[in-house]
């Protein structure tokens, strides 16, 4: 057993010394990855306007500049001088259960963090800042402080394969796994394109909300989103969409959940007009709205 230790703490401490460098503390409380020269990767939420401080592990500090912030997907890119940090090497393969892994953090420029874990579930769904559900995510076992999120998860070669996010109920942590898509959504990120994702204009209440509502009024139950807000001049209000109403379809598709509704609108995609059914107290109304993709806004759809 002492054999086992020793090996896997001459391993551990060779990753850390090799990656340590790369991990960077964002703003107050938050921790980020250099992935290429001048670019660092952090969560979305980090990061309270562009404007924010990088400390990298010798101590410097430099300000950077978000060029790009992906609010559902969590994920955000900060353009910032990252002098002699290496870059991080991206993974080849992808992490599967039982693969162990090193989580590394250095909160708000504390001071580097480390511990040893292992991939614990893989395609874990997680609900981002603005409320739409990110799957695809890793679930680990590498206890990490708070203010963790954003910094890297690489393999017993130091290779990156995901960036943490947060912590789950249970105390495992879940991370983005660092594959193509996540490099094709930095890569956009840094050159300042940020996904607009097809909305409608309206904040909705929870479907237990919506049932409740319409029983307290005596009308019958129905599956379905209720408006609770409608924004000005947006597609919804453009084509007559009331506080109180209910979405039940989108193109004809059933929706009774945020996440179908997200989903619908997703396959519709922007600029393009499609059919709602709405009730509206007992009267079913269709109606004919274009969506459109304005910067995204948490609550809203």
């Amino acid at each position: 057993m002492g054999k086992v230790l020793e090996e896997l703490s001459t391993a551990v401490r060779g990753a850390v010394e090799t990656v340590g460098p790369s991990v960077v503390g964002v703003g107050a409380g938050g921790s980020g990855a250099v992935v290429s020269a001048g670019v660092v990767v952090t969560n979305a939420h980090n990061l309270r306007g562009e404007e924010t401080v990088v400390t990298f592990a010798d101590g410097r500090r430099a300000p950077g500049r978000a060029t790009g912030v992906d609010i559902d997907g969590d994920l955000a890119v900060v353009a910032v001088d990252t002098g002699d940090a290496p870059a991080l090497v991206w993974g080849t393969s992808p992490a599967g259960v039982g693969d162990a892994v090193l989580g590394l953090a250095n909160p708000g420029g504390r001071g580097l963090r480390a511990s040893v874990g292992f991939i614990s579930a893989v395609d874990v769904a997680f609900r981002g800042p603005g409320g739409r559900k990110v799957g695809g995510a890793l679930e680990h076992t590498a206890p990490l402080a708070r203010g963790s999120s954003g910094g890297p998860l690489v393999d017993s070669a130091g290779k990156l394969v995901g960036i943490d996010t947060h912590r789950v109920g249970d105390g495992f942590y879940l991370a983005v796994p660092a594959n193509e898509e996540l490099q094709r959504r930095v890569d956009a990120l840094g050159r300042g394109e940020e996904p607009r994702r097809p909305r409608l204009g309206i904040a909705v209440a929870p479907p237990q909300v919506a049932q409740r509502l319409r029983r307290s009024v005596g009308l019958p139950e129905r599956d379905g989103i209720l408006v609770r807000a409608v924004e000005d001049g947006g597609p919804a209000h453009g084509a007559g969409i009331r506080q109180g109403d209910l979405v039940v379809a989108v193109g004809g598709t059933p929706v009774a959940s945020v996440d179908e509704l997200s989903a619908a609108l997703e396959r519709v995609g922007s600029g393009a007009p499609v059919e709602l059914a709405v009730v509206r107290g007992v009267e079913e109304l269709t109606v004919s709205v274009t969506i459109s993709s304005p910067a995204p806004e948490p609550g809203a759809g």
